[in-house]
């Protein structure tokens, strides 16, 4: 039988047993490659260590402290230390503060063609430009992924999408990925992988392919692919890593689920108005919008090439005294590529702010912009208050956009740049850093953990009993993110470790009465519009609320991995089975979910006060079945992590 890309990685990695389901039937992957970044990576070696794990299973599990690298106070510098040496002992490998983002990192020193990646971090897919199968999950998931245990996932859709011809002008991939979100919107991709063919892609170099697969987390994709070809071969050899080389493609005559075409010869420079990256308009349609600050950095675009061509742009110029600009390297390898080509110079001279190699303003850690402010950033979301102003407006752009409104202090119609520049090729003798990274010790007995007094121990929760019952606490809207349940920006960020003081954040960008509500009732359920959890991995969008007391969500439907990350927490997945009975559940109402009744796929009445009842269905598998009635995986996972 012929295979797509998709299905032939995943036929390689089924659990013993398994065998290659449908869309839509549930399987079990073997991961041979984890990661974490440290705003998750905490709560995954606490929970490693909780399943009774002291060494990992599998062949790579890399800890990066990218997040959190402001220390103000003593919070971040302490989980910095427990994941050292937390990594140490457990056999993983530790990348310190300011080496680089998690996706750049993994890129240039780990990712592998043909190999499943699974991070704790919903834009792991990055590393499927180079061939993996990576995929973002919350961090029980890895860590029990990381102790050898499979992940489960509904087996997805594979779409290929048909590229041709090749980028023109002032065309770059990030205006791919833009045109498919302005295409197919930040729903369209739940439930499947976009598989990426056609001619074009021999035109596409890694880092391209990398900024592209990155963003196809904002499609809501499981994850995004290209083959592993000869420039993949090309990348790998830069980096120093020419055995890790495997050429990889799907069968001849492989069929797919939907397929789509994008020439890449018309794509033009594109934009993300503000609040969501779907939000696309040509940059054109934006000329004379007066800018106060541009980011250029993130795991998106961080790469050499992205600030070669910065730096070119900028080169005796000087940027406007208006606009505030940052800049964040990917890694220290594409700084000292920078600074061995004398491309620093010019992004120092022309007034622009050199930051660390980390996320930094991505995640509100640092770079917030002024109240109000207009922020063109080469980020990959702009949700509401995620860059650390709640009021700022950010727009998603590409490098190249993003430098000539650092140099205009507003945004300019492509048409008068003149001509665009050549992308700059890697060299092929790249300066890499491992020798940076902290490595397991030889004698794991001999390490001491080192906690810090922020860090809170987790426990197991308790099964749902007969019934699930309290008020709706809380009911918000479509497309709500990670981010509005769990807010981003360095003060909440360096809570991230400690459940109690992370769950007093809980909404609260939202409604800052949410925490007080849910604690005066101990208990209750969230009500939610479509694709409900969108947006990050952190599990902790989970965990906070069932630790203030929330154990059922009834919603529209729910993005991929919040729903696990609820799953895996004893939190209650329904589905309203008439979209129109959201409006019943008001805030406050009193609801009933007989438990009793809970029965796998099929229909059941949840009970309001007063005699009505909402229809509710699940997609519950058998195993999630089991868990929800365990309390979550998280109760069941020590017994498995015995079997793995």
């Amino acid at each position: 039988m012929a295979l797509n890309l998709v299905r032939k990685i995943i036929a390689a990695h089924l659990e013993p047993g398994g065998s290659l389901p449908t869309a839509g039937g549930e399987l079990g992957l073997k991961i041979d490659q984890t990661l974490t970044q440290d705003t998750t990576g905490v709560l995954v070696c606490l929970e490693f260590a909780l399943m009774g794990l002291s060494r990992i299973k599998t062949r790579l599990t890399v800890n990066y402290a990218d997040h959190n690298t402001l220390y103000v106070g003593f919070p971040n510098a302490d989980d910095h230390r427990f994941l050292r040496t937390a990594s140490r002992k457990y056999g993983m490998i530790y990348a310190p503060a300011a080496a680089g983002n998690c996706h750049q990192l993994h890129l240039e020193n780990f990712g592998k063609p043909g190999a499943t990646l699974l991070g704790a971090d919903s834009h792991t897919p990055t590393c499927g430009g180079l061939g993996s199968l990576a995929i973002g999950a919350g961090g029980l998931s890895v860590a029990m992924a990381t102790g050898g245990m499979p992940y489960y996932l509904t087996m997805p859709k594979v779409a290929r999408v048909n590229l041709s011809g090749k980028l023109q002008g002032w065309a770059s991939a990030k205006d791919v990925i833009l045109h498919l979100l302005g295409r197919l919107t930040v729903k369209g991709g739940v439930g499947k992988v976009f598989e990426y063919a056609g001619p074009g892609v021999a035109t596409l170099t890694v880092p391209e392919r990398g900024i592209i697969t990155n963003m196809g987390a904002e499609l809501g994709a499981t994850t995004s692919i290209f083959p592993s070809d000869e420039q993949t071969r090309a990348y790998l050899s830069a980096m120093g890593r020419p055995e890790d080389y495997i050429p990889l493609g799907p069968d001849a005559g492989a069929a797919y689920d939907e397929e789509l075409e994008v020439d890449l010869s018309g794509i033009v420079p594109l934009i993300a108005k503000p609040h969501m990256p779907d939000n696309v308009v040509p940059v054109a349609e934006l000329d004379g919008l007066a800018v106060d600050q541009v980011v250029i950095g993130s795991c998106t675009n961080s790469s050499y090439a992205d600030l070669k061509l910065v730096a070119d742009l900028l080169s005796g110029r000087q940027v406007n005294p208006a606009t505030d600009v940052l800049v964040t390297p990917g890694s220290v390898m594409v700084l000292k590529l920078l600074a061995r080509e004398g491309a620093l110079e010019p992004l120092i001279t022309s007034g622009a702010r050199l930051l660390e190699c980390a996320c930094g303003p991505c995640t509100g850690n640092g770079g917030s912009p002024a109240s109000g402010a207009v922020s063109v950033r080469t980020t990959n979301r702009n949700f509401v208050g995620r860059s650390g102003t709640r009021d700022a407006k950010v727009y998603l752009a590409s490098p190249a956009t993003a430098a000539m409104a650092a140099l205009n202090g507003k945004i300019t119609d492509p048409a008068t740049w003149g001509q665009a520049p050549k992308t700059a090729e890697l060299p092929p003798d790249a300066p890499h850093i491992r020798h940076l990274f902290v490595m397991p010790a030889e004698n794991p007995g001999s390490v001491e953990i080192l906690f810090g007094p922020n860090i809170a121990p987790l426990s197991p929760m308790l099964p749902p009993g007969e019934f699930i019952e309290g008020p709706v606490l809380i009911r918000v809207g479509d497309n709500i993110t990670t981010d509005d349940i769990m807010p981003s920006g360095s003060a909440a960020m360096a809570l991230r470790s400690n459940l109690p003081a992370t769950a007093e954040t809980t909404f609260s960008r939202v409604d800052p009465d949410f925490v007080k509500r849910a604690k005066a009732n101990g208990r209750g359920v969230i009500a939610a519009g479509d694709n409900y959890g969108q947006g990050s991995a952190r599990e902790h969008a989970s965990l906070a609320p069932r630790f203030l007391g929330i154990q059922a969500v009834i919603a529209k439907s729910f993005a991929r991995i919040h729903r696990a990350n609820l799953l895996n927490f004893g939190i209650l997945p329904l589905i309203l089975e008439n979209p129109a009975d959201y409006e019943l559940l008001e805030q406050g109402q009193k609801l009933r979910i007989p438990m009793k009744e809970l029965k796998r796929g099929e229909r059941m009445a949840v009970r309001m006060e007063g005699g009505q009842s909402v229809w509710v269905r699940n997609d519950l598998s058998e195993r999630e079945y089991a868990s929800v009635m365990a309390g979550g995986e998280l109760s069941l996972a020590a017994a498995r992590a015995k079997g793995a």
